[in-house]
């Protein structure tokens, strides 16, 4: 894996893209949250003709997790919906990266948002878990 970024939480697939992908987004319905959008950046590279390992992007959440955080401080909206990036490296292995909410409420100056912080980011571990490997996280 590439260096460790700041707020960006990384985990290794034991599936490759498609099905990491395809499991993440039934995880993701599964926890009551909706799916807004899948966005292969890969494909997109090709029809522009450039090559791109395998990255696919997925956007998603639930109004009642999110909105009370933008009522908190409304700047939140710039990084919600939550976003999940599964990719492949250089040497075929698959992961799944996305931002930890403890970093989100830093970067927004969120105070306060404690409980609803660390529901998201159980909700986010169980779900990554779930659609990385076949043992099952509650």
């Amino acid at each position: 894996m590439n260096t460790p970024m700041e707020g960006l939480t990384t985990v290794q697939s034991n599936f490759g893209p498609q099905e990491t992908m395809n499991r993440l987004e039934a995880q993701i319905r599964a926890h009551g949250m909706g799916v807004f959008a899948r966005i292969n950046h890969a494909a997109l590279a090709a029809e522009a003709g450039l090559e791109l390992r395998p990255t696919e992007l997925i956007l998603f959440g639930n109004p009642r997790g999110g909105t009370s955080l933008m009522q908190a401080n409304q700047t939140m909206g710039i990084d919600l919906p939550l976003k999940a990036l599964v990719w492949q490296d250089a040497s075929g292995k698959t992961w799944l990266s996305y931002n930890a909410p403890d970093w989100l409420a830093k970067r927004h100056g969120l105070t306060g948002a404690e409980p609803a912080i660390a529901a998201m980011a159980a909700a986010l571990s169980t779900i990554a878990a779930n659609a990385t490997s076949d043992t099952k996280a509650r």
